[in-house]
């Protein structure tokens, strides 16, 4: 799947992968963020929109839907990532780093994160 998600589809993703089952469109829209405001009409067109693209499946229990990622969210995240640095930066990480050090987008705890994966990529 290389087709591209919305931001309004992401949130119908995350609740999709942080759930340890299948669920229902209600259950769904039950943890989509309240101010979204979203109606179970309009999680019901997300889910759709999102099996089009391949991104979800479902199995019919019954009347109703189960519906579970058919794409995992680090191959997503990975993706993505790849596209926004590919897209706003060349290719390269470097000027992405330096913009958030730059606008102090970065605390301790990053700047440890990062040294410690360019370390451990060191031969």
């Amino acid at each position: 799947m290389d087709t591209r998600i919305s931001d309004a589809e992401l949130e119908v993703m995350e609740a999709l992968w942080g759930a340890d089952r299948p669920l229902t469109a209600t259950e769904v829209a039950e943890r989509i963020p309240a101010e979204r405001g979203w109606s179970l009409a309009t999680v019901k067109t997300m889910l759709s929109r999102l099996s089009a693209k391949g991104a979800i499946r479902f199995t019919e229990e019954g009347r109703r839907y189960l519906y579970t990622a058919a794409i995992a969210r680090d191959s997503y995240v990975g993706r993505e990532s790849r596209r926004f640095v590919d897209q706003l930066f060349g290719g390269r990480l470097s000027p992405l780093v330096a913009r958030l050090a730059e606008a102090d987008a970065l605390d301790e705890d990053d700047i440890a994160a990062i040294e410690k994966i360019l370390r451990e990529l060191k031969p």
